[in-house]
C-alpha cells in the first residue's frame, strides 16, 4: 500500500512538471535531453515549487495566469539551456550573448506586461515578478551566481509583503502563491551552490554551442540579462566597411603600451600649460579640436492625452484623465472592488462605502476622500495630493511623491504610512475640532553599533 502511494505521488510530480515546462526544451535548442545530475536536479525545481507557483497561478487567474505563463516561457528556455550547456563546451561571448537573447527577450516581455498593467487589482503580484524575473540571468554570470540571485529575490519582498499584509486575513490563496513563488528562488539559490558556485558549468569535453541551435527568440532582440564584460579580442573582419574599422581598433588596442611607440616626446619648453610665455605669444599655439558642443536636445512630442473615464470595469473602477472635475463620486461599492485613479488633475474623487483598495497614479494636485479600505491606498509617481480617510484603512504608500497631506479619522489612527523616494509628507491627527500637523520625516542618520546598522531621524528633519 505505501509503494502504490509513492508510485501515485511520483505520477502526480510529472503530471505537474508537464504542465509547468510542457514539451521538453532541450529538443528546442536542438540537443537529445540525455540524463544530466544538474539538469534532473534542476527538474526537481520546476516539479516542487514551480509547479505549485504555476498551479496557483491558474487558480487566480486574471493578470496572475497571464503573467505566469510567460514565466513558464522562460524556465522552458532555462530548462533547455542547462541541457545544452551539459553537452556543450562553453561558447566565446560573443556567442552567449546570442545564446541568451530568447531569454532576455522573454525577461523584458514579462516586465513590460507589468508597466502596461499599472492598474490591475493584481499588480503587487505582476512587481514581485517583474522585480525578481532578472534573477533568472544566472546562467551569464560569473563568478558569484548564487549571490545575484538571492539579490533579485530580496527585490520581491517590498511587493511580496504588501501581498502577505493584504490577503492574510482575506484569501489564503494569495498566501500560497507568495509562498510558493519565494520557495522558488530560495531553492535556485540552493541548486546554484550545489551545481554552479561560480557560475554556469558547462561540459568541458562536448561539442561546440552554436546560437543557431538556440530556441527561436520570440520579438526582437534586446540587451542580455547581466553578465561578464566581453574579453578585450578582434572581432572577425568582414565585407562591412564598419566592422573592418573595429578590428583594426581592436588590434591597435591590443597592442598595449606599444600603442604609444610611434608617438614623439614632446619637452616642457613646447608645451603651453608649462609655458605662459608661449600662451600670449598667440602665433605658436597649435589648432586642435574645437570644444565640444552639446546638441540642441530633441524635444519628444506631447503624450495625447486620453478622454475622461468615470466607469466601473469589471470589479475595477477607472477614474482617468480627469481635469478641473471637484464632484467626482463613486457609490454602489462592493468590498471586492479597487478604484485606480490616473492622470487625474485638480480633481477631487470621493469613494463611498468599503473597497478592497484604491491606488493613485500619476496625478497632480488631487483630492481622495473614502470611507473605508479593507487592504492598501498606494500613491505613485503624483505631486500635491490630499488623503482623507472618513473611516479606516491599515495601510497607506506613498511612492515618487511629492507634496501628500493625509488626514486621517479618529478611526484610522492605526493606520500604517508606509514612505519611499518622497517629500513634503504630512499626517494630519484629529484634535478636538481640529486636525494637528505632524511632519514625516524625510532625512536619516544611520550608524554601525558594532553589531548591526542603527538608524535614526535627524534632529533637522523635523
Amino acid at each position: 500500500m505505501a509503494n502504490m502511494e509513492a508510485l501515485v505521488q511520483r505520477l502526480e510530480k510529472a503530471v505537474l512538471r508537464l504542465e509547468t515546462i510542457g514539451s521538453s526544451a532541450g529538443s528546442e535548442v536542438g540537443f537529445s535531453d540525455v540524463s544530466s545530475p544538474y539538469v534532473e536536479a534542476f527538474d526537481e525545481i520546476l516539479a516542487g515549487p514551480v509547479a505549485t507557483y504555476y498551479k496557483i497561478s491558474k487558480e487566480l487567474g486574471g493578470d496572475v495566469e497571464k503573467h505566469a505563463d510567460m514565466v513558464n516561457e522562460a524556465l522552458k528556455f532555462q530548462r533547455g539551456f542547462l541541457v545544452m550547456a551539459s553537452q556543450c563546451q562553453q561558447p566565446p561571448q560573443a556567442e552567449l550573448t546570442q545564446l541568451l537573447q530568447p531569454l532576455s527577450s522573454k525577461i523584458m516581455q514579462i516586465q513590460e506586461f507589468r508597466e502596461k498593467n499599472r492598474g490591475s487589482s493584481q499588480f503587487n503580484h505582476l512587481s514581485a515578478i517583474s522585480e525578481s524575473i532578472l534573477g533568472l540571468g544566472w546562467l551569464a554570470v560569473a563568478p558569484k551566481p548564487g549571490p545575484y540571485v538571492k539579490e533579485m529575490m530580496d527585490a520581491a519582498m517590498f511587493y511580496t509583503n504588501r501581498i502577505l499584509k493584504e490577503y492574510k486575513d482575506t484569501d489564503k490563496k494569495h498566501v500560497e502563491w507568495v509562498k510558493a513563488y519565494i520557495s522558488f528562488w530560495t531553492e535556485l539559490q540552493a541548486y546554484i551552490k550545489a551545481n554552479h558556485t561560480t557560475g554556469l558549468l558547462w561540459n568541458k569535453n562536448g561539442r561546440i554551442a552554436l546560437a543557431s541551435c538556440s530556441a527561436p527568440a520570440s520579438g526582437g532582440a534586446p540587451p542580455p540579462p547581466p553578465g561578464p564584460p566581453p574579453p578585450s579580442v578582434p572581432s572577425p573582419a568582414s565585407k562591412d566597411d564598419t566592422s573592418v574599422s573595429r578590428s583594426a581598433l581592436f588590434a591597435e588596442l591590443n597592442k598595449g603600451t606599444d600603442i604609444t611607440s610611434r608617438l614623439k616626446h614632446v619637452p616642457d619648453s613646447n608645451k603651453t600649460h608649462k609655458n605662459p610665455a608661449l600662451r600670449s605669444a598667440g602665433g605658436t599655439s597649435v589648432s586642435g579640436p574645437k570644444p565640444f558642443k552639446a546638441a540642441s536636445p530633441t524635444v519628444k512630442p506631447a503624450n495625447k492625452k486620453g478622454p475622461p473615464v468615470l466607469e466601473l470595469q469589471g470589479k475595477k473602477w477607472m477614474v482617468e484623465n480627469q481635469e478641473n472635475a471637484s464632484n467626482l463620486v463613486i457609490q454602489d461599492t462592493e468590498l471586492k472592488q479597487v478604484v485606480y485613479v490616473y492622470k487625474c488633475a485638480h480633481s477631487t474623487v470621493t469613494v463611498k462605502g468599503k473597497i478592497n483598495s484604491i491606488t493613485v497614479d500619476n496625478c497632480k494636485k488631487l483630492g481622495l476622500v473614502f470611507d473605508d479600505v479593507v487592504g492598501i491606498v498606494e500613491v505613485i509617481n503624483s505631486r500635491d495630493v490630499k488623503i482623507q480617510v472618513l473611516g479606516k484603512v491599515p495601510t497607506i504608500s506613498v511612492n515618487k511623491t511629492d507634496g501628500c497631506h493625509i488626514y486621517l479619522s479618529k478611526d484610522s489612527l492605526s493606520c500604517e504610512v508606509i514612505s519611499a523616494k518622497s517629500s513634503e509628507m504630512n499626517i494630519l491627527i484629529p484634535e478636538k475640532d481640529d486636525f494637528v500637523e505632524c511632519p514625516v520625516p524625510e532625512q536619516f542618520k544611520t550608524v554601525w553599533n558594532g553589531e548591526k546598522l542603527v538608524t535614526t531621524v535627524t534632529e533637522i528633519s523635523g
